[in-house]
């Protein structure tokens, strides 16, 4: 509606008619100044500039509230914007910078998923925790919208609900790495919001090694146990060190029984690098005890089907609870190994080596265990200190 405003128009007029939810106050000075009232909001209305873009399309800028702005002021304003657009501004630009930034859920289910899935072995669990939590809390976020502060409260929020430290960090892990490449790729300008952000301790490690006796009750099971398949494949573990997916999904064509060498390829290694693992004569017995060598497939595989072992978790629980271990998983096979090796004095690097972790961190969790080889060391000196000196023959 085209009308003269005036501030007596502004404080007694802003009424919008009972068949309209709004309504458009058109200025008649001609510079494109109007008043919206909406049928919710009677006697108050908003001042917008009406103009046309570069590309000569209908654009409209808020100016403000007639209950914060004056009709002068609006006035003002509105001529001021004009003229910055006759020269070439554009009001909206900022506003359509910041609609073409992404929301998180866009770039992580359109570009962080995609890049993912064919680089990292376990982008499924990164899905699940984004599905889960993360979506809820960011997903309608834009990128540049994440704070710091935002991210360390999702943290505790996670820690109160009683996840597991470590369940909670991996969270954090998630929006860590994928604003990471939300920087690389240009879309999120600025730092890392997630990145220093202190993770929560973790003190729910659990490693189980077997002592003397355990080992003996366990070697007794898996050497007369009726199952053979699952215990075979259990000794070769505690003989390798190897991850169970690396167990189940080798073949002959990278055992190489005359040098005593099993490749691990690469798909099949958490860290995605090929490695050697050394064949000790226990592992070598496994292997000889199979009957699989000529079909040149899988190593191990089921008695039902003939294929290869898909999980042996079921089986594993029954043997262990004869073996009266209950607790014992079958990664701790992986860390009793590398036990055997500490404390027969082998060093961290040659653990790292053959377990293949990707970092010396991962492997200086098992320097406590070479106590028993340095208190051996320190006692032959006790030997030579309490014995004394031979004294020569007169």
């Amino acid at each position: 509606m085209l009308v003269t405003l005036s501030q007596e128009f502004i404080s007694n007029h802003l009424v919008c008619p009972p068949d309209k939810r709004r309504i458009e106050f058109v200025d008649q000075g001609g510079f494109g100044l109007y008043v919206e009232v909406r049928a919710s909001g009677p006697g108050v209305g908003t001042y917008y500039l009406r103009y046309k873009d570069a590309n000569g399309k209908t654009c409209h800028q808020k100016i403000g509230s007639t209950v914060v702005i004056g009709l002068a002021d609006a006035r003002a304003r509105a001529k001021r914007l004009k003229a910055e657009i006759t020269l070439g501004a554009d009001p909206r630009a900022e506003a359509k910078a910041k609609k073409a930034i992404l929301t998180y859920a866009e770039f992580f289910e359109g570009h962080y998923l995609p890049y993912v899935k064919l680089r990292k072995r376990s982008w499924d669990r990164d899905d699940e925790l984004y599905q889960l939590r993360i979506k809820a809390v960011f997903g309608s976020k834009r990128l540049n919208q994440i704070t710091r502060h935002q991210l360390t409260s999702f943290l505790s929020a996670l820690a109160a609900e009683g996840l597991a430290a470590a369940t909670a960090n991996h969270h954090l892990k998630v929006l860590r790495s994928s604003l990471n490449l939300a920087r690389q790729w240009g879309m999120l300008e600025g730092e890392n919001p997630a990145s220093r952000i202190p993770m929560l301790p973790e003190e729910n490690r659990i490693e189980h090694y077997l002592d003397d006796a355990q080992l003996e009750r366990l070697l007794h099971v898996l050497r007369t146990d009726r199952n053979r398949g699952v215990c075979r494949i259990a000794l070769f573990l505690l003989s390798t060190g190897c991850r169970l997916n690396e167990v189940l999904s080798a073949t002959w064509a990278e055992v190489d029984v005359e040098r005593r060498v099993f490749t691990v390829r690469a798909t099949n290694s958490k860290s995605r690098k090929m490695r050697s693992v050394p064949l000790n004569d226990s592992a070598i017995a496994v292997l000889n005890e199979l009957d699989t060598r000529e079909e040149g497939g899988p190593l191990f595989v089921s008695g039902r089907g003939g294929g290869a072992f898909t999980t042996i978790a079921k089986q594993w629980d029954r043997i262990r609870r004869v073996a009266e271990l209950p607790h014992l998983r079958l990664h701790d096979l992986r860390h009793s190994f590398a036990s055997f090796l500490v404390n027969d004095g082998r060093t961290l690097y040659e653990v790292q080596a053959i377990l293949g972790h990707s970092s010396s961190k991962v492997t200086e969790r098992y320097s406590h265990l070479s106590t028993r080889t340095l208190q051996n060391a320190s006692a032959s000196a006790s030997a030579k200190i309490t014995g004394g000196v031979a004294k020569p023959a007169e």
